[in-house]
């Protein structure tokens, strides 16, 4: 099933196989006609699940889709602050679609032309390299669709997260650079001196209150972000916002998290929102990030914040399962066993790479020394080098340091 989804999402029309980067919807059953705007929020999920679809089966197509949107998303929402901008337009000078389809005159193959409107028609279908690039310089010479250039804190923390983890995988630099560049706006534009998470930022101004889902998103970035660069800062800020979050949002009569700050904005009734559509909601990212952050920490509470979540959603799981995909992966991760990856050096180390290399989404990971972690207390190189510490529930094995032992 999520083979033939990514293969039918990646085959033209919702994606761009010129520049990268996935259209909004499909407005047709062939997924062929998109709504031609680009959303941050869709191309950060969509790189990941792409990514995770390479780790799994090994073909290249799914690496080939999450590199070119994601160097789509450098290359057309990067902020000279640091952040990324929310979307390009649907339209270029008010005709839909205009950028992206083609008259039968400009020298694309007949049987890759599907028609559209307007005379115009929609590439779909296998390009050669050179195909690619040569149509891709064409369409460099075109007007470009306007940008939103507001900087939005959980989208951003989604591609965070999608870049960080990319940039691992991928042994992309320049990948891991603009993520932490994102990192500092979102820690530094995006937050007040107290902290707190702003909603969004455009043209040097950071305004609104941050809600719940800017702050689980941001800690769920910061968190691969850890994972990807060993460095500790990311992890303490993660754990900072998700504690924030729960003091901020969370409901202590009946559990659970609601939309906005308990001294936000008055309203008539303050909202609870937990359906993953089209994002995560905020409550079921921060179940997962409290899940992973109180495993590591050895926080409890954390853990119980989380199943007031699961309690709220359970009732709906089995009437709509789809509209609650991030729930039910975060469920996953709470009832399986616990898997935690201590893992002190660096993580470029042929250890921690061979630790790290399989598809393990119920794994926590922190990387040390760090006596402040409680997770990575008492651990440290051994015999000066890097070492994996395997745990559940931070009972260790012993530490492994070749590759050939198994994990």
């Amino acid at each position: 099933m999520v083979t033939k989804t990514l293969d039918a999402m990646a085959a033209g029309g919702m994606y761009d196989l010129l520049g990268g980067g996935f259209h909004r919807y499909s407005v047709d059953r062939t997924w062929l006609v998109p709504h031609f705007e680009k959303m941050l929020y869709d191309n950060a999920l969509l790189a990941s699940a792409y990514l995770h679809g390479w780790v799994v089966t090994g073909e290249e197509r799914y690496r080939r889709v999450a590199e070119e949107t994601l160097d789509y998303v450098l290359r057309e929402l990067a902020l000279p602050e640091g952040g990324l901008a929310s979307a390009q337009d649907a339209d270029t000078e008010g005709v839909e679609g205009l950028t992206f389809t083609w008259t039968p005159e400009e020298g694309v193959p007949a049987d890759l032309l599907q028609p559209f409107e307007d005379g115009r028609f929609i590439v779909r279908g296998d390009l050669d390299d050179e195909l690619r690039v040569r149509l891709w310089k064409l369409r460099e010479q075109r007007p470009k669709p306007a940008r939103d250039d507001k900087a939005i804190a959980s989208w951003n923390g989604l591609a965070l997260a999608a870049l960080a983890e990319a940039g691992r995988r991928l042994e992309r630099s320049d990948f891991l650079d603009s993520a932490r560049g994102i990192a500092e706006f979102l820690l530094g534009e995006l937050s007040d001196d107290d902290g707190r998470l702003y909603r969004t930022y455009r043209e040097g101004r950071a305004k609104n209150t941050g809600f719940l889902d800017d702050y689980a998103d941001v800690a769920r970035g910061l968190y691969e972000l850890h994972v990807a660069t060993g460095q500790l800062r990311w992890l303490e800020e993660a754990y900072r916002l998700a504690r924030l979050a729960v003091e901020l949002f969370g409901d202590d009569e009946r559990g659970g998290f609601f939309l906005t700050p308990k001294d936000g904005e008055r309203l008539i009734a303050r909202q609870k929102t937990f359906d993953d559509n089209p994002t995560p909601s905020g409550n079921s990212m921060l179940a997962e990030v409290l899940l992973r952050l109180g495993r590591i920490y050895g926080d409890e509470e954390l853990e119980r914040w989380a199943v007031g979540v699961f309690r709220f959603v359970a009732p709906a799981f089995g009437r709509a399962p789809h509209f609650f995909g991030h729930a039910l992966s975060a469920l996953e991760l709470h009832f399986s066993p616990p898997r935690e990856l201590a893992i002190v050096g660096p993580p470029g180390s042929e250890v921690a790479r061979a630790a790290l290399a399989p598809f393990d989404p119920n794994a926590v990971v922190a990387f040390g020394p760090a006596n402040g972690v409680p997770l990575l207390v008492g651990k440290d190189l051994v015999d000066g080098k890097p070492a994996v510490y395997v745990c559940e529930r931070f009972a260790c094995q012993a530490p492994v340091t070749e590759v050939s032992n198994s994990y």
